[in-house]
């Protein structure tokens, strides 16, 4: 029986239609008419990226590829957990450093090769390699030897020992032709064997100190590491030379040289014979960096990334990681298939391995066709080990950005699923059935370059953070229920409690926001700014396309002019350009969203170590990365939440970063979609999704307790079910 809580059936589109987004909606739908209407169909809010897992950080991206390729795991669509994905089971050793999975023996790629071992190991190295170049690569930094297969460069040259392995750089000058110039330092593999307190030296085995002028001996001592007790190691050089220049800023211990081993840990320059090069190189004691990372990294295991059959796959950690199953369910980890991108890439056009017609996936649908700024189609996959338990035999993915668009097309039946509404609708919204806010593990907040003045000073930075009124952005801009953001990390995160930024505060808010205003005026005058000091430049607000992101941009320039004299314009750019911009650190604040990887603090708290991929902002502190690094290698539960506390603290307090709120979902969903639940991740599995028959939907409906709204149900009213659930119920005679 339905809930005495239902309240009248709500008309879906008299009510809601916009008429200047019903045109663009019904524009949409006619430039589609000849295509016959997917199983299922949802607004993915712009143009992808790339298909490529290990390329992307978007959300739009990762709702994508999780439809199309498959982890190890995947996460329950419900609590979270992880789950059996390609791996069909997987041991932890009793350290908790060691993880062996064992892969399905079924699990194949869609053009019928077998899902192996082989293809996670070959598919995590390319994520960590450099040349693939992936922002989330520091996410597998948790593997042994992954964060200095990450660093190590391709260009230059390397000692065949990787014990005791020197990188060496041909240098652009040599004093003749007939001589050659090299930079010489220690490589990350090796540095990282050492006790990071140790102290380099340059001397040779006699003790003796190098300068500009000595003589290194193939096979002498050219470094060397000591403490209070004297000299511990000795690193030799591959050639002979002499010493033309000396790094008169190397850093004083080993921790600093692997900071930056390949840069400005270089150590001394040798000239020397080019047939000494040469020679070097024809006895194999020197070698290319392509045939180093490959003879000598990967064939002595030093990436502890290891398949020792098409079934068992053996990863290695630094350290017990809590999280690192929900690492193999997240999507840039999840495997490609090797033969199509060699395939590309031998012939010259490296990227045809993602055009439809030659991408090869492993998940639960194929790519059928991809229009830009239209849809991409996904068919399911005859292939896939589940396929039996998949109901949608098509979807279709649609790149619409404006939420005005994408309501109307689902008021009019035209998609199922919106991904986020018009703020403008959400008061009349609230209640409907399909329309259910949650707590959402994001935040929104603004990156602040902090290598442009006046941005590098913290008090600049702390008085455009006072001076936000996150109270009014929620009620009058966002209006869905968030919550303002003093901290980074949303509440939610199992253990633990965010660390706020220091701000005056009052019982009433609107007397704390004065309070806030008083404080943002006076650190501006203190940092030489506002009356009697000197004129601020101009400040430009970076977002991408979006209503919401628009007007959040107007609020703050005029909240910054007109409560604190400062002139500020804001700028536009289409997803692609926006994300190049942020990356490389080109603009003064730019508007961004962090959405947890995980359920685990350390997810938000991790991209904010000096020059990590996901930074951009040009912030780094010591202390910071250390806390960071501790959290990473603690064992206590306790004691290693309390190091990632320490470290929001630091971020709060520096404020390279000016939060705003933490999201709720904004899922417009037709009340028909089984399978799907709202998660603090809004992280959604479509292997798992399918329509009800009504009968299922009136059960789910009058199961309910709370006040709402109900709404048409498009779709079969006899429901869509996967094969395997048509045999569960015509045994069980529904």
């Amino acid at each position: 029986m339905a809930s005495a809580n239902r309240s009248v059936r709500a008309r879906q589109s008299a009510a809601l239609l916009l008429l200047g987004g019903g045109l663009a909606a019904a524009i949409f739908a006619a430039g589609s008419g000849r295509l016959e209407r997917a199983d299922f169909v949802f607004k993915n809010g712009t143009e992808v990226q790339s298909l490529d897992p290990a390329t992307v950080t978007g959300v739009p991206e990762g709702r994508v590829i999780r439809m199309i390729f498959e982890g190890l795991c995947i996460t329950h669509p419900e609590t979270l957990e992880p789950i059996p994905g390609v791996a069909e089971s997987w041991e932890i050793s009793p350290d908790g450093k060691t993880y062996t999975f064992t892969l399905r023996d079924d699990a194949r790629w869609s053009n019928g090769d077998p899902v192996t071992a082989f293809d996670f190991e070959w598919s995590l190295r390319r994520m960590l390699h450099p040349v693939t170049a992936a922002e989330y690569a520091y996410q597998l930094w948790y593997i042994r030897g992954a964060r200095a297969y990450t660093h190590m460069p391709e260009d230059l040259l390397y000692t065949d020992n990787l014990v005791h392995s020197v990188w060496l750089e041909e240098q652009e000058e040599s004093s003749t032709p007939e001589t050659v110039r090299l930079r010489m330092g220690l490589t990350g593999y090796l540095l990282e064997d050492i006790e990071e307190t140790l102290a380099p030296g340059l001397r040779d085995e006699e003790e003796r100190a190098l300068s500009v002028g000595s003589t290194v001996e193939a096979g002498g001592a050219f470094v060397d590491f000591s403490d209070s007790e004297g000299i511990q190691l000795h690193y030799h050089s591959p050639i002979t030379g002499t010493v033309t220049a000396t790094n008169e800023e190397l850093a004083g211990d080993v921790k600093g040289l692997l900071e930056d081993a390949y840069e400005a840990g270089w150590i001394l320059e040798l000239e020397c014979p080019r047939q000494e090069l040469e020679r070097a190189l024809a006895e194999g004691a020197l070698l290319e960096g392509p045939e180093f990372r490959a003879e000598v990294v990967e064939a002595e295991n030093r990436l502890a990334i290891r398949a020792e059959d098409e079934r068992t796959l053996e990863i290695g950690l630094n350290d017990p990681t809590a999280f690192f199953l929900n690492l193999m369910a997240f999507y840039p980890t999840f495997p490609i298939h090797r033969p199509s991108f060699e395939a590309a890439a031998a012939s010259g056009d490296e990227n045809s391995w993602l055009e439809p017609q030659n991408l090869v996936t492993n998940g639960p649908y194929t790519v059928d066709f991809r229009r830009v700024n239209d849809r991409i189609r996904c068919l399911k996959s005859p292939t896939y080990w589940d396929a039996d338990e998949v109901a949608f035999e098509t979807v279709d993915i649609l790149a619409v950005e404006h939420t005005v668009t994408g309501m109307n097309l689902y008021l009019t039946g035209e998609c199922d699923w919106l991904e986020t509404t018009p703020p403008s609708l959400i008061p009349r919204l609230m209640g409907r059935e399909d329309f259910q806010p949650s707590a959402y593990l994001g935040t929104y907040y603004y990156r602040v370059n902090v290598n442009r003045p006046p941005f590098d000073d913290p008090r600049v930075r702390r008085a455009l953070a006072l001076s936000i009124d996150r109270a009014a952005i929620c009620k009058n801009i966002s209006r869905a229920g968030e919550i303002p953001a003093f901290s980074f990390v949303p509440p939610g995160m199992p253990g633990y409690s965010g660390i706020e930024m220091e701000r005056p505060d009052h019982e009433d808010p609107a007397e704390g926001y004065k309070l806030r205003l008083a404080e943002a005026k006076r650190l501006l005058q203190e940092a030489g700014y506002g009356e009697g000091g000197k004129e601020m430049p101009t400040i430009e607000l970076l977002y991408n396309t979006n209503e919401t992101h628009k007007d959040i941009a107007e609020v703050l320039a005029d909240t910054w002019k007109r409560e604190l004299g400062l002139n500020a314009k804001h700028l536009n750019q289409e997803w692609k350009v926006y994300l190049d911009t942020q990356r490389t650190i080109s603009f003064d604040v730019s508007r961004s969203a962090w959405i947890g990887d995980y359920l685990d603090a350390n997810t938000f708290l991790d991209m904010w170590v000096t020059d990590g991929e996901n930074n951009r902002t040009g912030w780094g502190n010591p202390r910071y990365d250390e806390l960071i690094s501790l959290a990473a290698k603690e064992p206590d539960k306790a004691k290693r939440l309390e190091h990632l506390q320490a470290a929001e603290a630091l971020l709060m307090e520096e404020l390279p970063i000016l939060p705003i709120y933490f999201y709720v979902t904004k899922n417009m969903v037709n009340p028909r979609l089984g399978g799907f639940y709202e998660n603090m991740l809004d992280e959604h599995y479509p292997k798992f999704w399918y329509w009800m028959d009504d009968a299922e939907l009136e059960a789910k409906r009058g199961s309910r307790t709370d006040e709402w709204t109900e709404v048409e149900a498009a779709g079969p009213k006899e429901g869509l079910y996967s094969p395997a659930e048509r045999r569960r119920r015509a045994e069980a005679g529904r």
